[in-house]
């Protein structure tokens, strides 16, 4: 295998994050000697979350075993997930904030046409279902767990308690017909074909449309890490892989 340097479009912010962070793992658990030092761990997991690189082109990039990467790289993971900010942290953030936008994204896997719980039929492929909220200039705040991707937006937003969580803070919170019946606070564009609506209520379908498509800005900016972009992995490290995510990207934008 040829091995070449290469360059990764993160912030130094996020590696001095997570290369503090194992730093302080390493002291708890009396790690006394590893093959590469946490800076280079750190590095490690950047690479593999952002460009998507597999543990063995990691292992010939590091000059480790593949098995060794993959341990490095499950360690720092699980580290970032249990950092990422809970829901009630994220509603907490806005109180002053005048609403909240959410929306739904499927986060593609490798799975075979026998795996129908994994199988959106909107999307026609399999993935993960994920729940993103974001603030009314399109800034990531909460991202959810992963959940099979035949799951439908209004019965994910109701598992993970979005829609209690955002009614008892009476936050507003603008999302599509994908969460139509959720109630509460969440607002939805009126429902019918464009063309049997009245103007009023194409009026407000296009003011609610303006309003709601900035979440976008949070969907690409958790797919920018591209390994997002097609997870290969078992499906139970898929809710630590994209919990990982938000939380280098929080810190790196503070």
């Amino acid at each position: 295998m040829l091995v070449h340097p290469s360059g990764i479009d993160v912030s130094s912010s996020a590696l001095r994050f997570l290369t503090q962070q194992l730093r302080r793992h390493r002291r708890a658990i009396g790690s006394r000697w590893r093959r590469l030092s946490v800076g280079r761990q750190a590095l490690l997991t950047l690479a593999h979350l952002r460009v998507g690189h597999t543990c063995s082109q990691l292992a010939a990039g590091f000059g480790i075993g593949t098995t060794t990467a993959y341990r490095y790289v499950t360690e720092a993971v699980e580290l970032l997930a249990a950092l990422a900010p809970s829901l009630a942290e994220a509603v907490r953030t806005v109180p002053a904030k005048a609403c909240l936008l959410l929306d739904g994204t499927l986060l593609p896997i490798d799975r075979i046409a026998a795996d129908r719980p994994f199988c959106s039929r909107k999307h026609k492929k399999h993935g993960m279902n994920r729940q993103v909220i974001a603030d009314p200039s399109g800034r990531l705040l909460w991202a959810s767990p992963a959940l099979p991707g035949a799951v439908h937006d209004v019965r994910a937003a109701r598992e993970h308690g979005i829609v209690d969580a955002l009614a008892q803070t009476g936050i507003r919170c603008w999302a599509d017909k994908g969460c139509r019946g959720a109630g509460g606070t969440v607002r939805i564009p009126c429902w019918g074909r464009w063309e049997t609506l009245s103007t009023g209520q194409q009026a407000a379908n296009r003011s609610h449309s303006k309003i709601r498509v900035l979440v976008e800005r949070a969907i690409a900016t958790l797919k920018s890490w591209r390994l997002l972009r097609k997870l290969r992995c078992s499906t139970a490290r898929i809710t630590s892989l994209v919990q990982a995510v938000p939380t280098l990207h929080l810190t790196s934008s503070e």
